[in-house]
């Protein structure tokens, strides 16, 4: 770098990775609880500690309390746990709980990951943390930071009664392979997987950088699975594309490790923080799916068996609530809606017990934000099912319950213009009050700005975080996306132009779905009547009268570094 040349925040970033793996130095986190906040220099507190899954909490503001598109940080972090493929225990659900009581002011967070994130932690008490979930098995490593995130899985694997096959222990693999290895900690930015064996896709392996489904060769019966590449959402929504090939139980982690070295080594998306994930190489700078699997087949060696015909899933829901039967004769799951993905310690150390009490202490998160309790007697789940009741959490709850996602919005995060976790709860409150008789599957997301971290764009409605003026002062509002979906009808939710204060947000979701009910044809899904209508139809029920589209207004910062799940 030529004197007085300012350095880029991509150029930046390079060079502290390239100085130090961050894995390699617990020793300062120690050192940093020792002698407090202010011995913390800027590189950990922007950089390195995210390979930790450490990421500095916001003042509660949200962007437009700072400066560049990023809020004020206060003196706690938040903490991700990494659940591969959401595969939880009851005793590590309990240390959890104790240590969001602990130590997080009584906040856990189930996240689209499969995550748990704890909240106000302070630098003091970050090795208890560790230790404690070291001691139980599970870790934060990892789960921030340019590196691969939490590897997602079909969190009914192995006990789905429809599953084509068990593939957590490829997830669990692929986690060892690359999580804490060193070869694979300076990625050119985050890097996420999903590698599942269920027919509904439901960690969406559409939206990942690497999408494995399992899938049953035609010819030969052998269970193999199709790969996608170049997934992710953000600014620039991108569905991954399919490669020609089947891939073999005993190749799919070679496969993986050369997928992940392409990445790795594509020094071309290093040159912009904004523009550094996977998907860019075919966004930006002209790859296709030939190219890469060609490039793919010369690092691993070998050529990969051509593709068979794929059955992507119909519109399916994927939340997993409820009680319904497993392969195991006899025995069922019970899905428990979690709204907003939040739970206090008492509700975690309760779902824990009976996790005990009922079933074989296994416990699963999932995508949506919600909690399993598996391996339950079929005879002893209505007992379960009154006990989740009466502690307040439901197996049976409405759609709008069911189907709200939320991101972590300005009560923590630096980048997020709107709150959502409280604005998700009322809303699904109110729309329950003011249809109280809906009875359709219909996800409604919540994220806090444009970088879709509550996924919005493969929501049925997705609402995105905004700042509209009124009477002269600035308040939250969001801006209408509909019709998004994934599997066989996969889609990115269309903007309709539409954006009002947050507290107006009720009123016109309730104009959009009583129109719907009103309009839709014999079994039309609310997919399907979305993609029936043009923007301007679908904007005119949303406002109830015909408007002018209003403009989005994309965010120009960059987007976040670890604030998704």
């Amino acid at each position: 770098m030529s004197e007085g040349v300012k350095e880029t925040k991509a150029q930046r970033v390079e060079r502290l990775k390239g100085a130090l793996n961050p894995w390699d130095a617990y020793s300062e986190i120690a050192r940093f609880a020792r002698e407090g906040i202010e011995s913390i220099p800027p590189e950990w507190l922007n950089t390195y500690f995210r390979w930790w899954g450490i990421y500095t909490q916001g003042d509660g503001v949200g962007a437009v309390g700072g400066k560049g598109g990023e809020g004020k940080a206060v003196p706690y972090f938040m903490v991700r746990i990494r659940i591969p493929n959401g595969l939880l225990l009851s005793h590590q659900l309990r240390t959890i709980a104790d240590l969001a009581d602990r130590h997080a002011r009584g906040i856990a967070d189930l996240t689209v990951r499969q995550n748990i994130q704890l909240h106000w932690v302070r630098i003091e008490d970050l090795p208890d943390i560790f230790q404690h979930l070291w001691r139980v098995g599970i870790t934060t490593m990892g789960s921030c930071g340019d590196d691969t995130r939490n590897v997602t899985g079909c969190p009914l694997a192995g006990v789905d009664a429809d599953e084509i096959i068990d593939a957590s222990p490829l997830v669990q693999a692929a986690t060892r392979m690359l999580n804490g290895n060193p070869e694979f900690y300076n990625l050119p930015r985050k890097y996420k997987l999903s590698i599942t064996g269920c027919r509904v896709w439901c960690s969406y392996p559409e939206i990942n950088d690497i999408g494995m489904t399992a899938l049953r060769h035609p010819a030969t019966g052998e269970i193999g699975f199709s790969v996608r590449v170049g997934g992710g959402l953000s600014t620039d929504p991108h569905f991954g594309l399919r490669l020609n090939a089947f891939v073999r139980w005993n190749e799919v982690l070679t496969v993986v490790r050369g997928i992940s070295e392409i990445f790795r080594d594509s020094d071309v998306l290093r040159q912009s923080r904004e523009k550094a994930r996977l998907k860019f190489l075919f966004l930006t700078h002209g790859w296709t799916a030939e190219r890469f699997q060609e490039e793919l087949e010369r690092r691993v060696g070998f050529g990969l068996s051509p593709a068979v015909l794929e059955d992507p899933p119909e519109d399916v829901y994927r939340d997993h609530v409820g009680i319904h039967p497993q392969k195991q004769e006899g025995h069922c799951y019970a899905g428990i809606a979690v709204l907003r993905g939040r739970m206090t310690p008492g509700e975690m150390r309760t779902v824990a017990d009976l996790a005990d009490r009922y079933g074989t202490g296994e416990l699963r998160t999932t995508n949506m934000q919600n909690l399993l309790i598996v391996n339950v007697r079929r005879e002893r789940a209505l007992a379960l099912a009154r006990d989740l009741e009466a502690a307040g959490l439901r197996i049976d709850a409405s759609p709008f319950w069911r189907g709200a996602i939320a991101c972590t919005g300005t009560e923590f995060c630096k980048i997020a213009l709107t709150e959502t976790k409280g604005f998700a709860r009322w809303l699904v409150e109110e729309l329950e009050s003011r249809l109280p008789g809906f009875d359709q599957h219909v996800k409604i997301h919540v994220t806090g700005c444009p970088n879709s971290c509550g996924q919005h764009w493969i929501a049925d409605i997705g609402i995105e975080g905004k700042k509209v003026k009124v009477d002269g002062k600035m308040v939250d509002a969001y801006y209408f996306c509909v019709g998004g979906a994934v599997g066989k009808h996969q889609a990115k939710a269309r903007p309709v132009g539409y954006r009002i204060p947050a507290v107006d947000v009720p009123e016109a979701i309730e104009r959009l779905l009583r129109g719907y009910l009103a309009e839709r044809r014999d079994g039309e899904n609310f997919r399907q009547f979305c993609a029936r209508h043009t923007d301007e139809e679908l904007r005119a029920l949303v406002a109830g009268a015909e408007v002018a589209a209003a403009a989005r207004d994309v965010a120009a910062s960059r987007p976040p570094h670890g604030v998704d799940g």
